[in-house]
């Protein structure tokens, strides 16, 4: 299947003639709760519109992008149109245990609102799956409530009042979802403290390599794909750990490997910047004087 051409589902309609369900209330949005019925053993998809779901139960492998993950009980994630995701395999033997449900929103819906350029500015819909949201029952209690009152505004009587309300309750869905991803960075203690640890072995091993030269400073994305996180993922995560982006600590590494060479060697401050990446002396210079206050010779004479 990964070599597969995705599927694309453009309407909200045909997302329930893929799972076999019946026509959807409204063309627009959509909540669907799940079972052991309504689950399609493989698929591979592009989807139009917005997803937000929690499931719980799915005895499989999901895919999101090029990648594949575990994917484990009481898990939120969030998709939004033209990415790529799907399920790569499942235990026909424990569909009965699968449950949860999946809002669904097309973009028309909320289109010349203020919410179709907020809904951008949420980082997780660019999360991959093995860094969705682990929901406390308490938490997934919120979230419900919330994602019913939407289905019970769409499935009732529709006036001018239905869109702005079902957007606010869709609003409150993400923000507390925010909230909730903000708490899970901070009491996953075990896990992003690997993440932290893996990261300063990671830029250690790049400052030091003899091809740094060739290889040039090292991105946010390489070192993301280096974690097997997504680069938002990352930032935001560092950002609330250690109150810094994941660019601003790369350059806290390179500036200490500046500070290193220009105290213990008699390089020039152009051999320095060339060790460390920098095709022109000028961004090595401007970027170690933003950083420190002092120019690289300035550093040098003081340190002498």
């Amino acid at each position: 299947m990964p070599n597969e051409l995705p599927h694309r589902i453009k309407t909200i309609r045909e997302f329930h003639d893929f799972y076999g369900l019946p026509e959807p209330e409204h063309p627009l949005i959509s909540l669907i709760t799940l079972d052991g019925s309504n689950q399609v053993d493989g698929f591979n998809l592009v989807l139009d519109f917005y997803s937000i779901s929690v499931k719980r139960g799915l005895n499989a492998r999901l895919r999101y992008g090029q990648q594949e993950y575990n994917y484990n009980a009481g898990i939120m994630f969030f998709v939004a149109p033209n990415q790529v995701y799907g399920k790569v395999a499942i235990n026909k033997k424990e569909t009965s245990k699968v449950s949860g449900w999946i809002l669904l929103i097309h973009p028309d819906f909320i289109w010349n609102t203020p919410f179709a350029k907020t809904i951008k500015q949420y980082e997780f819909f660019d999360y991959a799956v093995n860094e969705a949201l682990f929901l406390s029952s308490k938490e997934e209690k919120i979230i419900i409530n919330l994602a019913q009152n939407i289905q019970q505004e769409y499935a009732g009587n529709i006036d001018k009042f239905s869109k702005k309300i079902i957007i606010s309750y869709v609003e409150a869905i993400l923000n507390n979802a925010e909230r909730f991803y903000n708490r899970q960075f901070i009491v996953r203690e075990k896990s992003n403290h690997h993440i932290l640890e893996c990261l300063e072995k990671l830029l250690a091993d790049y400052f030091n390599s003899k091809d740094l030269t060739i290889k040039g400073l090292p991105t946010v994305q390489h070192i993301a794909d280096q974690l097997n996180v997504s680069p938002k993922y990352l930032s935001r995560l560092l950002k609330t750990i250690t109150g810094k982006s994941t660019q601003q600590i790369i350059h806290e590494k390179l500036i200490d490997k500046a500070k290193e060479k220009l105290s213990v060697t008699n390089l020039t401050v152009s051999e320095i910047a060339y060790e460390l990446g920098f095709e022109h002396l000028q961004s090595f210079s401007k970027l170690f004087k933003s950083k420190t206050n002092q120019s690289p010779l300035e550093f040098r004479a003081g340190f002498n």
